[in-house]
Formats: C-alpha cells, sequence, structure tokens
C-alpha cells in the first residue's frame, strides 16, 4: 500500500454523542492515516432511524472539530446513499448470490443463532421477507495487522447472512462495504468489537469482486462494570472543554508516549505531536484496564 494512496474514515453512526471509547477509535484511525500522510475521511452511518437520537450526527461533527480532528473533503451521509445500495443489492440479485428469506428471529435463536439456509430454495419473494447473501466466498481468517491472523468461528462465516432486513433497512454489512468501496478506503481502523463482522464484510468484497481493505482493531474501553462504553450502556459525552486532558488520556490508552510539554501546546500541536510519534506497534491487543475480552 502507497503512503500517497492511503485512505482511512472513521464512521460513526448518530446514535447518541461521541464517548471515550469513540474517542479512541477515531483518534486512532486519525493518526494512522496522518501518519501515512494519508486521507481521512469522516462518514455518518444513518441508515437505522429508529436508532438515531436527533441532533446526534451534528452533535458528532461539532466534537471531533471540537477534539481536533478535521476530516478531508465531504461527510459522506449513508441516508443519501440508498442508490448506490439499491445498485448492490439489483448486481446480486442478478447474480444468483440473494434470495428472499422469511425465517423469524426467534426459529434462527431456537437453532443456536446460525441460519441454516432454510429458505435457500424456497424461491419466496419479498413480502415481509429479508435478504440473504447466498454465500458462495466464506471467509475463515483474515489477517489484523495489530493482532495478526484472526480465525472466524467457521459456522458463521459461512452463514447466509442479511444484506436487506425485513423491515425495510439496508443491512450494515452492505452498506458499509458499498461506502468503502466508493470511498477508496484502503485501511479500516475501528474497535474490536467490530472483528466478528469483518469476515462478513470481506466476503461481500469477494462475491463483488473488489479489493477488500487492511483492517487494525483497537482495543476496547470498558466501565466499571467491565462492560464497553458504548451509547447503548449510556457511557458520558466527551466534555465540552478543554480537550487536551481527554485527548492525553486517550494517546495513553494506546500506549503512546507522551511528552509532559504537550499538556501545555495548543490542540493542533499536540494532535501534530502525536501523529510524529504515532506508534502502532506499542498499541496493545487487549488493553490493561480490561478485565474480560469477548471472544468474537
Amino acid at each position: 500500500m502507497s503512503e500517497s494512496h492511503y485512505i482511512g474514515r472513521f464512521a460513526p453512526s448518530p446514535s447518541g454523542e461521541l464517548h471515550f471509547g469513540s474517542l479512541i477509535a477515531a483518534l486512532g484511525s486519525y493518526l494512522q492515516a496522518r501518519a501515512n500522510h494519508g486521507t481521512w475521511l469522516v462518514r455518518i452511518e444513518d441508515i437505522d432511524p429508529p436508532r438515531e437520537v436527533p441532533g446526534a450526527a451534528e452533535s458528532i461533527l461539532r466534537q471531533l472539530e471540537h477534539y481536533g480532528l478535521h476530516w478531508d473533503g465531504d461527510v459522506l451521509w449513508q441516508s443519501q446513499r440508498h442508490d448506490a445500495y439499491r445498485d448492490a443489492l439489483a448486481w446480486l440479485a442478478e447474480q444468483g448470490l440473494s434470495y428472499y428469506c422469511a425465517c423469524t428471529r426467534a426459529r434462527i435463536q431456537s437453532l443456536g443463532g446460525i441460519y441454516d439456509g432454510h429458505c435457500r430454495d424456497l424461491g419466496l419473494g419479498p413480502e415481509n421477507a429479508a435478504l440473504r447473501l447466498r454465500q458462495q466466498q466464506p471467509v475463515l481468517r483474515f489477517d489484523d495487522k495489530l493482532r495478526g491472523e484472526i480465525t472466524a468461528d467457521a459456522a458463521l462465516a459461512r452463514e447466509d447472512f442479511i444484506i436487506h432486513r425485513r423491515d425495510g433497512l439496508f443491512a450494515y454489512n452492505l452498506a458499509v462495504v458499498v461506502d468503502d468501496h466508493f470511498q477508496g478506503v484502503t485501511e479500516i481502523v475501528r474497535g474490536a468489537d467490530l472483528i466478528e463482522p469483518t469476515v462478513r464484510q470481506i466476503s461481500l468484497y469477494h462475491h463483488f469482486g473488489w479489493q477488500a481493505p487492511d483492517y487494525i482493531h483497537l482495543p476496547l474501553a470498558l466501565n466499571h462494570d467491565g462492560n464497553k462504553l458504548s451509547k447503548q450502556n449510556h457511557a458520558p459525552a466527551l466534555p465540552n472543554g478543554d480537550p487536551r486532558p481527554e485527548l492525553i488520556k486517550a494517546l495513553a490508552f494506546l500506549q503512546q508516549d507522551i511528552i509532559e510539554e504537550w499538556r501545555d501546546m495548543s490542540v493542533e500541536a499536540l494532535l501534530k505531536n502525536a501523529v510524529a510519534n504515532w506508534d502502532l506497534s506499542a498499541v496493545p491487543e487487549i488493553h490493561h484496564s480490561q478485565t474480560r475480552f469477548a471472544e468474537l
């Protein structure tokens, strides 16, 4: 991968404001892109209206700017990309790579959570049905540039997963692959909670005949109960005051060397120095504060 062609991205969903865990993902992605003299994009993944909080998207963009994480180009909004997702679904259908499935969540739960291909050859229509990928290219393992080779659960990797939901919404795995390809993303830096869907996303790249990006999954920040910081767990929003203490805290979480003088620098200067001193090899696979790590 040529440094001059590096393209990274941060792609939050507007289900609430950014918190410290979000800052770790955004900062790690930003530093990796800038250290590679690359482009850093921001995409708002607003394709799930029931989970979205009014005004959260605008708040997220203000928070990124307040913390000095300035992106390149225009923000991409998934809510404006429906035609691209429909085109992708149409292409898969034309290739015989999708089918409708009327199985309920309860039925799949009764199977242990992995779909068994029950509707594969039933020829169902779209009425009250989800659309599934007819899995032809399962990905059983992939290389993470931080963690090395990651092996997936074989049953999950071979599953015909949903690409268009029963409620009419586009599935996350489809949208993220279509948009990362559209934006030319060469490397994805994100939290370890997204390790599991990576094999599905790489599989979609293979079905489309596209080059998959590289992946780096950063350690997760946990709360006092040992659960990851998340909007669903009501993690507190990033403070609106001086951003430098939180930035330095995030750098320390990522095991970066911190010079005392940085605390008195401007945010711009602090981040410039953080880029110059960025060391991916120092980032732990699992942070020392994590009491447990979900096997994905």
